[in-house]
């Protein structure tokens, strides 16, 4: 093992800390170059342990003085740990005083403490708390928190910290200082500063126990504009939580704070959120429709941790979704209930499944499959997955299933009755769940349920149905299994519950329930269903599965028409579509569209009672990436060529009705992002690129020309960019002028030129000519390696969301993203990691592909000095 790098850790391992750390005192003096930390602590030790030495975790600090209630004393490192020996015997608590330096303007891993645009912040999750002081980094252990800054008052007028400010004023030589109290004790990975040139959205609100709050939204100067619907989203998060589980704010005033350099979405520090900026910036000149909704979403997630996650915390790390799962599920219910009617809340429901099914099921065939909870890991930020968010949520989804709405929000009292100031695992939140609800089915079987937090895979449902002519009952055969994953070779029966419904041969629903599976193989009998029936299954997907179900065309054409359940009337249409994909990537690959198909998608389109937002579902094609794992070998050119000709030929056989539903829905008034006028606008969105794709083929001019005029005058975001992506997506001469038009007026937006970047890199591959352009668009001026967000709309949308241009067969596009991964390496491990898993499923790839991408990642994997982040990436992907 080379110096520095770490050893597996493992959850059977899990001890309780030595010490306790029950105050923290820290103050800062600011400074790019070198800041200067002072931590005093009170800590005693764990009676509940034998006696030991006091390790503290560090990472790159210069260490100045460490004192023992108050006198030096000697220390010795072990590593990167500060390591005590001769400390106070007994249980008495005791004073630590440890001086440090760092440089924050040198960190380019944007952990710790860091400087970005002449600003301080800090990302302490997971174990970024160790890059600012020596510390027990983990998240159980508690303490309350006093944070001094003190700074240049000219070139940092802004000093935040968690909690309350209960003091501040002038110092001598230009400088000035802030004081901020925590009430609330806090894991250290929930510790934030922020100092800068800062200026603030503010509204107070008052709760309904009467108290009165103040909320701000800091941004950088000229940002403010940019701040409204974050404020928004902000106070509708407050309203929701407690109005839905009486979950009220607990602080005197709660904090927003946007950077531009930021390795994640945004994070939950205790009072003081901060957020990458690209999801805290919009207004309709700049933001679509859809930063509008993910900045509902996430501004709602992250105050929703003020209770789920930072009230209540995470034992260890393997404890991560506990939070990160239980908050996601809630940020899903928080935006299905202010979309409000029941369609609106079914297009939020497809959307949230197709993330997990295109991004959380590759994840659990492929070499980085872990459980919901997982037991070991040798660098916890490559376990920030979709596995612990998006398929964590479907387990706390599926416990609302088995207990009620109402039962669920018992579950979530007990909860914090029992467990309020605590660290905690995911079988505390459960056992609670089901204690506050003992006569139901996950009282019943959770010690089965728990699976779902220890099995990794996705388990697939079987289903077969037989109707007796004599008896009129129909027989639903249903048997669960799940394949072998890494460690797991075997797995035990999961409990899935399943809502179903019957469609008769008249298109009425006649029978209708939920069954909960937990055997290997089980039978449901419905009696008196009619000759003909068509079964609706997995409704609502009511459990992360992949269903197995031979249904006839006619069967899903009926199921499209007919189904009262929105989630399965969506299915039908894919499946429809990617059976048609299956076949033929598995013959010539030609494809003609059949007359059924595409009557149905008309039907659709042209339904008088849909909401636009579900037609625009209906209407877009599988994605690619979501047709390959349906495949047991897969030629990624292949399915995107496929797929291409299937757009192409639904763009002409739909010629005059895309016609008539851009022209009915492009015009909606003043903007407004609700769910109502953002699925017009994306359903005109979708009309005008499949218009410009059939254009391309007759070689007409005029909706070329009209989605260019429509890109010039749009009066939003939204409409504006669904012009120029229909420009880019077909291919059209326009596109390079309205390219260049879209830089020059945005040039000085960085959200919005991130959208450039995307645009291009993820545009379709027609000869080969993606990859140069991306290598041309990292000369480009604006871009940035250095910045998450510039990186990903880049790199990350050829890599990782572009199989067709990434995957060539003259293996260029897995060179470059080897020389990506290093370069990123050295400059944010956390980046780099992300990256690497673009090749989680090479071993799917036809030859030569497989070949050449297995060369790339061993290319990576023989890097001298890689970190723990990538290292552990891609020794998983190679191990056999």
């Amino acid at each position: 093992m080379r110096e520095g790098q770490s050893a597996v850790i493992y959850r059977a391992d899990y001890q309780p800390p030595p010490f306790w750390i029950d105050t923290v005192e820290l103050c800062f003096d600011l400074d790019p170059a070198k800041t200067r930390v002072l931590n005093r602590m009170k800590l005693r030790r764990n009676p509940d342990v034998p006696q030991q030495p006091l390790k503290l975790d560090g990472d790159e600090l210069n260490l100045a003085r460490v004192m023992v209630n108050g006198q030096g004393t000697s220390f010795r490192m072990e590593g990167s740990r500060l390591v005590l020996e001769n400390l106070p015997e007994g249980y008495e608590p005791f004073e630590l005083e440890i001086f440090t330096t760092c440089s924050p303007a040198k960190n380019t891993k944007l952990m710790g403490l860091y400087v970005s645009n002449d600003s301080f912040f800090t990302q302490c999750e997971a174990e970024g708390f160790r890059r600012i002081t020596y510390f027990l980094d983990r998240p159980d252990v508690m303490a309350s928190y006093t944070v001094t800054l003190r700074a240049d008052k000219q070139k940092y007028p802004v000093l935040l910290s968690n909690g309350n400010l209960v003091d501040h004023g002038d110092l001598d030589e230009g400088r000035h200082y802030a004081r901020w109290v925590d009430p609330f004790r806090k894991p250290c990975y929930l510790f934030a500063l922020v100092a800068g040139q800062l200026v603030a959205r503010e509204q107070k609100i008052a709760t309904r126990n009467g108290k009165e709050h103040l909320l701000q939204v800091y941004v950088r100067p000229g940002d403010l504009d940019k701040t409204e619907h974050a404020m928004n989203s902000l106070m509708a998060s407050v309203a929701w939580d407690e109005a839905r589980f009486g979950l009220a704010l607990d602080l005197e005033r709660f904090m927003i704070v946007a950077t531009s350099d930021f390795n994640m979405g945004a994070m939950e520090n205790k009072g003081l959120n901060i957020f990458n900026t690209k999801y805290v910036l919009a207004n309709q000149a700049t933001a679509t429709d859809t930063d509008f909704s993910n900045i509902e979403s996430v501004v709602g997630h992250e105050y929703f941790h003020n209770w789920t996650g930072n009230r209540i915390t995470c034992r260890d790390w393997f404890q991560l979704s506990l939070k990160e799962g239980l908050t996601v599920f809630r940020d899903q219910e928080f935006s299905q209930d202010l979309a409000g009617e029941a369609s609106a809340r079914a297009v939020k429901r497809i959307e949230d499944v197709r993330v997990l099914r295109t991004a959380q099921f590759p994840e659990d065939a492929g070499p980085m499959a872990h459980p919901v909870r997982p037991d070991q890991y040798l660098e916890i930020n490559n376990f920030y997955t979709v596995t612990i968010y998006e398929k964590g949520a479907e387990v706390v989804r599926m416990m609302q299933t088995l207990v009620g709405r109402e039962g669920f929000a018992r579950g979530m009292t007990l909860y914090f009755q029992r467990h309020d100031g605590q660290a905690v695992t995911c079988e505390d939140f459960a056992q609670a769940i089901a204690d506050a609800n003992p006569q139901s089915r996950l009282h019943e079987l959770l010690p089965q349920f728990k699976r779902w937090y220890s099995q990794a895979g996705t388990p697939r449902v079987k289903a077969g149905a037989h109707w007796d002519a004599v008896t009129g009952q129909y027989e639903l055969s249903l048997s669960q299994s799940c394949p072998p994953s890494p460690g797991q070779p075997a797995k035990e029966p999961f409990v899935i519950p399943i809502a179903w419904g019957l469609i008769g041969p008249d298109g009425r629903e006649v029978a209708s329930g939920m069954h909960v599976l937990t055997q290997a193989s089980e039978t449901l009998t419905i009696p008196g269903a009619p000759a003909g029936a068509v079964p609706s299954l997995l409704r609502g997907f009511s459990a992360p599965v992949i269903l197995d179900f031979d249904y006839t065309d006619e069967q899903l054409l009926a199921l499209l028409e007919h189904d009262t359940d929105p989630f399965n009337r969506w299915e039908a249409g894919q499946r429809l579509a990617v059976n048609r994909a299956l076949a033929a990537i598995h013959g010539s690959g030609e494809i003609v569209l059949d007359n059924a198909f595409i009557g149905a998608m008309r039907s659709i389109l042209r339904h008088r009672t849909l909401d636009a937002a579900f037609k625009e579902l209906v209407l877009t094609l599988p994605a690619e990436t979501y047709i390959a794992e349906q495949l047991d070998v897969v030629d990624p050119q292949r399915v995107h060529a496929v797929r291409e000709s299937m757009r192409e030929q639904m763009a002409t056989a739909l010629q005059d009705d895309w016609a008539w539903a851009y022209e009915h829905h492009k015009d909606n008034g003043a903007y407004r992002p609700d769910p109502v006028s953002s699925g017009r606008r994306a359903l005109a969105g979708l009309a005008l690129t499949h218009l410009c794709i059939a254009a391309r083929s007759s070689g007409d001019g005029v909706w070329p020309g009209k989605a260019y005029q429509r890109f010039k005058d749009a009066s939003n975001m939204t409409d504006r960019f669904n012009a120029l992506s229909a420009l880019v997506v077909s291919g059209q001469d326009l596109a390079r002028s309205a390219l260049d038009k879209f830089h020059c007026m945005f040039k000085d937006e960085p959200l919005v030129l991130d959208k450039w970047f995307s645009l291009q890199a993820g545009a379709p591959d027609r000869g080969g000519n993606i990859l140069p352009a991306v290598r041309q668009l990292m000369q480009h001026p604006d871009f940035n390696i250095r910045n998450p967000n510039r990186a990903r709309s880049l790199i990350f949308s050829y890599c990782s969301a572009n199989p067709g241009a990434f995957h060539r067969a003259d293996a260029a596009g897995y060179v470059f993203w080897s020389d990506r991964v290093m370069e990123l390496d050295a400059i944010n491990p956390q980046v780099a990691s992300r990256l690497a898993r673009a090749l989680d499923r090479w071993r799917k790839l036809a030859e030569p592909m497989r070949g050449a991408a297995r060369e790339a990642i061993a290319r990576v994997a023989g890097k001298p000095d890689l970190s723990n982040d990538v290292r552990e990436v891609v020794t998983r992907a190679l191990a056999d």
